[in-house]
Parts: structure tokens; C-alpha cells; sequence
């Protein structure tokens, strides 16, 4: 049994959308992916067509959806011309291939779509080379069925044919070219590395902001720094991950970085590939997770988010919730609930600034614990330290005096060691330092 449902006849780039509901699975959760699949398609800059959503005991493995449903489609497709089909699942390359003889046009499956539309956003170097990456990992293991149609013979030394020398010759290319890109992807990594140790150093906390695409992470961060980062209300709107200074209410400065957001079925070549980004959230203080508070499927998507980052180790980071989007009527009645089944946690409209406020105190409250509070008595002539207090510490009072800057200071403890040959508060008691 199948289903064809949301036909039109676009001017251009038309799509058909197919999908599976095999027995046991839930039809709302499947067509939920299939509407994620549509907006994929529209950000991809495509218009979808129609949709087939195909009911089956399971996946077939000659066609994905067996040579009836196939043929059905086929059928369609000569009433409906599309410029492309595109799978809500992975094909294996004998299904693209027997599926594009069937349909005679051209088949994508998802993984194939996501990695054009961050080839599209990818505008820096860096994401550029993490995209290529990706490309060329997904392309390896179907270079064999591009090639059948030269295959002549087979046989030892000096007997291998056309088609097998191509598809050597091929796979060592791609094999050298992931080899180079790996390799300035290390450097990427190492550069990222020094910047961190280099915050560390300053003192500055590290957060990063992590979530479902279009959840509204860049709009945040765009509220809270002042900048401007591009947004638009699409998947993976932004791509290249973007860090900004944001100063907390207590004057403290902290580092705060958008990453590249999450979806379901995330291709496993986009997770590698992005690690030396994603690296950032492993090596944060703390995690923002942005929730669109209004989406109909807003459990699934923070499941989704949370597999991602137990899959790169983040997911046992401090977490602070937001719920996002709450200038709508079910945005804010959905937070309403989220907020009690996430004790550290906040609602908040990034588009409005509804919240930020109480959000600004979660933040300072959840990186309190990295600075000391202490009394110091600094010479004039420590030009140098007093510099980088103005710069990287929270001055809470101050008094010059004479040849000293007597200061009350909050700072991280990598400065506090800096700060404590001229501390004047009392030494703790013996038996608190033996």
C-alpha cells in the first residue's frame, strides 16, 4: 500500500519525495521526517512536487521500495515530470542504481541532500574542507557501481580491464585527496587548540551553543552579543560555527560560540567530518542547548540533539536549557512544561528579547564556580597585571591609595594564581591547606 499526497506542479526544479513506513514504525513520526525532508529540499532551493509515502514490511534491498512501488512511482513520474527523486533514507549504491534505471531520472537519498546544502553554506576555508571530507567518504565505497559499464574483462597482471584500472585509479585519487584533507583539517584543529589555550589563559569561560537546526541558535546569539550574524528561517541557515564576546551582568566577559545545528538521521560522514568543530563543544564550560519550544516534534528533537552529543562525548558537559520561540501561543505553553521537566532551565524569545534578562542570570549563575573572589593589594608598577585585570577580571571595588591599587576582584584560577603574592585577605586555617 502507498500514499501520494501534496501534489503541484512547480515551474522548476520539481522533487518527489519518497519514504517507507515499515510495520511497527509509527506513521506520524514518518511523515515527520519526510516534512523535514521537504524543508531540506527548499533549502536546497528546489521545490517538492509530490510525496509517496510506501507502506512495506520492510526495506527491500534490489529497490529500497520493491519493483512494484518502483514501477508506481515510474509511472507518476511520466505524468509528473520531476528533475530529481530523493529518498528519506539511505540507499546502498545498487538501490540508486537499479532505482535511476526504473525511474529514469535522477535518485538522491538524504545524506546526499544535507551534504549539498552545507556545500552551498559553507563559506570558510575550514567548513569548506569539512564538507569536501564528508563528500568524498560518502563517495568512496559507491565508486565500484559508477564504473560497471566499463568492466570488460578481469584477470592478473597485464589482464585487468578498462573498467577496474578506472575504478583503482579513482579510488586512490579520493583516497589521497581525504588523506590532504584530513591533514589540513589537524592543522585546523591544532589552530582551534592553541585558541582555546590562549582563552584559557585570559580566563574567559567557554560556552558553546548547541541545538536542532532552525531552532533559533544565531538569532541568540545575535541578542546577547550585539552581532550580526546571518539568519533566516530555513535548515542550516548558518554552517561555519561563530564565536562572539558576551559580557555577563557581574562585568565578566565569556566566549560564546554558535555550532553547526543538529537533525535527525544525521549523516555519520557530517559527525566525523565536522569533529575538529564540534570539538568546541567537548572543550566548553558549558553547554546552551536552544529548543524551539514551539515545534510539534520538540522531544524528538532534543533526543536527536542529545544522540549527537553522546556520540562526541558532550553530553555529560554542564547543560543549560532554553526554550526558545515563546512569542507564540504554543511556544509558550510548551515551555511551560519543559521548564518543569528541566530544572536548569529557561524561556526566552530571541526574536523579541522576552527573557534574556533571566537568561543573562542562568548563565552567570552557572559559571560562578570558576571564579575566586579575593583582596588584593597591587604596586602601580605592575602595570601588567593591572592591564589584564581591567581586561579579563570582574572588578568588584577598587581604591588606589599611595604607590597600590587595593582591589576587590573575581577572577579564574589560572589569574587568582597571578594575584596571590599580593593577596591581603587572611590565610585559611592550618588544618584547611596541610
Amino acid at each position: 500500500m502507498s500514499e501520494l499526497y501534496e501534489m503541484h506542479k512547480p515551474e522548476t526544479d520539481a522533487v518527489l519525495l519518497v519514504g517507507v513506513q515499515i510495520r511497527g514504525q509509527e506513521e506520524w513520526k514518518v511523515k515527520d521526517t519526510m516534512d523535514e525532508l521537504a524543508q531540506l529540499v527548499e533549502s536546497a532551493g528546489a521545490v517538492v512536487a509530490g510525496r509517496f509515502l510506501c507502506r512495506q514490511q520492510q526495506i527491500k534491498a534490489g529497490h529500497y521500495v520493491g519493483t512494484g512501488k518502483a514501477q508506481e512511482i515510474a509511472d507518476w513520474i511520466k505524468e509528473n515530470p520531476v528533475e530529481m527523486v530523493v529518498f528519506d533514507d539511505d540507499l546502498t549504491p545498487a538501490q540508486g542504481r537499479n532505482l535511476e534505471k526504473v525511474l529514469e531520472t535522477r535518485v538522491l537519498d538524504r545524506t546526499q541532500l544535507i551534504l549539498d546544502i552545507f556545500a552551498q553554506r559553507a563559506h570558510t576555508k575550514e567548513g569548506s574542507l569539512q564538507v569536501e571530507l564528508a563528500q568524498h567518504q560518502y563517495l568512496m565505497p559507491r565508486l565500484r557501481n559508477m564504473w560497471t559499464h566499463l568492466e570488460r574483462q578481469k584477470g592478473g597482471i597485464g589482464l585487468r580491464g578498462p573498467g577496474e584500472t578506472q575504478l583503482e585509479m579513482d579510488r586512490r585519487r579520493i583516497e589521497d585527496l581525504i588523506k590532504t584533507i584530513k591533514r589540513d583539517l589537524e592543522l585546523v584543529r591544532v589552530r582551534r587548540t592553541e585558541q582555546r589555550r590562549g582563552r584559557r589563559r585570559h580566563g574567559w569561560a567557554l560556552v558553546s551553543i548547541v541545538g536542532y537546526t532552525n531552532a533559533g541558535k544565531s538569532t541568540l546569539l545575535n541578542r546577547l552579543s550585539g552581532a550580526d550574524i546571518f539568519t533566516e528561517n530555513q535548515l542550516f541557515a548558518t554552517l561555519d560555527p561563530t564565536t562572539r564576546q558576551v559580557e555577563l551582568p557581574n562585568h565578566e566577559p565569556m566566549l560564546m560560540t554558535d555550532t553547526v545545528g543538529f537533525i535527525q538521521k544525521l549523516p555519520h560522514h557530517l559527525v566525523d567530518a565536522f569533529k575538529a568543530t564540534l570539538e568546541e563543544v567537548v572543550e566548553s564550560d558549558l553547554l546552551v542547548h536552544v529548543i524551539d519550544a514551539s515545534h510539534p516534534q520538540v522531544d524528538d528533537q532534543i533526543e536527536a540533539v542529545h544522540k549527537v552529543l553522546d556520540e562526541i562525548g558532550g553530553l555529560d558537559k554542564p547543560m543549560l536549557y532554553v526554550f526558545n520561540k515563546i512569542d507564540s501561543e504554543k511556544g509558550r505553553n510548551s515551555a511551560k512544561r519543559l521548564l518543569r521537566q528541566f530544572p536548569k532551565s529557561v524561556a526566552v524569545s530571541a526574536l523579541t528579547g522576552e527573557g534574556i534578562g533571566g537568561l543573562f542570570d542562568e548563565l552567570a549563575d552557572c559559571l560562578k564556580g570558576r571564579k575566586v573572589e579575593m583582596n588584593i593589594s597591587v604596586p602601580l608598577s605592575e602595570g601588567k597585571l593591572l592591564a589584564t585585570l581591567q581586561k579579563n577580571a570582574a572588578i568588584l571595588e577598587e581604591e588606589y591609595e599611595g604607590a597600590n591599587a587595593d582591589l576587590l576582584v573575581r577572577v579564574s584560577d589560572q589569574l587568582a594564581a597571578q594575584c596571590r603574592p599580593f593577596s591581603t585577605d587572611a590565610p585559611p586555617p592550618k588544618e584547611e591547606w596541610e
